[in-house]
């Protein structure tokens, strides 16, 4: 496990930090300061991220009897994660959680460490093939079994030469008929503001960053995916629990995706 530098500001970090947590540094704290100059939307986009992703699991859980789920990026543990939402539908629901921050990885094992059901791996997501083979995903994971696949505000984090449609593309064809991809990414229609926070983040987090993505760019990684309605688009307006949301300052990013069935 690599170590935790805190002087270098971390996307996981930065995120517990605009949520309102406690796991973060002055690093991340400036970083998120010159973010939202850039973009004051920032911190509600990061929540509305958070909260589809707590939807989608929930629903999955609870209309489709998922019990498998594999959360790619998962960043760091927050006040409810995917297995106590999923176990109040699914008792038996497992979980790997997939990432490679350190400080992430040190607080998911510290906090798992007596669950059974979950696993805390520390591997490159892009890597399909170590990923499905590990141990603890094969001890959690059945392959015969539908799956739902998070990909919850983390894609925006792989540059284009990681090719992040085709991770969900590959990692999609290994899972069991019936199975879902869940993706949330950062997304603007606007070129300017794209490259201008895409610049921004590539400097803040020393190059660990990917793009700011048009919602063309993200729809096309549903290809060969049936999306559960209301369809694909601002996540906010996903199964929401109360009244639909504003609308987000024009010029700005919103947090889009959705949920399909593989």
């Amino acid at each position: 496990m690599s170590h935790i530098d805190v002087n270098a500001p971390s996307v996981a970090r930065m995120s517990d930090y605009l949520l309102g947590g406690i796991e973060n540094y002055a690093s991340d704290r400036a970083a998120c300061a010159r973010l939202l100059g850039l973009a004051p939307s920032t911190a509600a986009v990061v929540r509305d991220s958070r909260g589809f992703l707590h939807r989608a699991v929930r629903v999955l859980a609870g209309e489709h009897g998922v019990e498998q789920f594999l959360d790619f990026g998962f960043g760091l543990p927050a006040r409810e994660n995917v297995h106590q939402i999923a176990r109040r539908s699914r008792p038996a629901s497992r979980v790997v959680y997939i990432d490679t921050d350190p400080l992430a990885l040190t607080h998911g094992r510290t906090i798992l460490e007596d669950d059974e059901g979950t696993a805390v791996v520390d591997l490159d997501m892009r890597d399909t093939d170590a990923l499905l083979g590990h141990p603890e995903v094969e001890r959690l994971i059945r392959p015969d079994r539908p799956t739902a696949a998070l990909f919850a505000a983390v894609l925006h984090c792989l540059p284009d030469d990681s090719d992040p449609g085709g991770l969900v593309a590959r990692v999609a064809r290994r899972l069991a008929p019936g199975s879902f991809v869940v993706i949330s990414h950062l997304v603007s229609d606007d070129e300017e503001f794209r490259a201008r926070t895409t610049r921004l983040m590539a400097e803040v987090t020393g190059g660990s960053w990917g793009r700011v993505r048009s919602s063309a760019e993200v729809g096309a990684y549903f290809a060969g995916t049936a999306p559960l309605p209301p369809g694909l688009g601002d996540v906010r307006g996903w199964r929401p629990d109360g009244e639909a949301a504003p609308a987000r300052p024009g010029g700005e990013w919103i947090s889009w995706g959705g949920v399909a069935r593989v």
